[in-house]
């Protein structure tokens, strides 16, 4: 997906949504770099900006190999849940979501 894409599906949260704050709420940003965003005026990491907008309102479908195909959102929610060894289950979503190539998350300290 292109940022231009990404761009398409920002406009079209805020438009679903009603409002940048809503939008910038989900996204776990503010109101006012949403507004930024859309204005090309943004001076910040736009294609960290613009992976968030498609994690939260993508619809593409991943293909997991534990869960088999979930959209976009759902794997991320997924692969973002905390580590315990007391549940099999996210043991090993844990190590498989870590490897996967469709984990945009920074794991740089390990």
């Amino acid at each position: 997906m292109t940022n231009n894409d990404r761009l398409a599906m920002l406009r079209k949260a805020v438009a679903d949504l009603g409002s940048q704050a809503k939008v910038g709420k989900r996204l776990g940003y503010s109101s006012a770099t949403v507004s930024q965003v859309l204005s090309n005026s943004y001076g910040g990491q736009l294609d960290q900006f613009l992976t968030r907008v498609e994690e939260v309102f993508g619809t593409a479908e991943m293909n997991c190999p534990i869960l088999g195909a979930i959209a976009l959102p759902a794997c991320v929610s997924e692969r973002r849940k905390p580590f315990t060894t007391a549940n099999p289950h996210r043991v090993r979503m844990y190590q498989t979501c870590r490897k996967c190539p469709y984990n945009t998350d920074d794991h740089s300290e390990d």
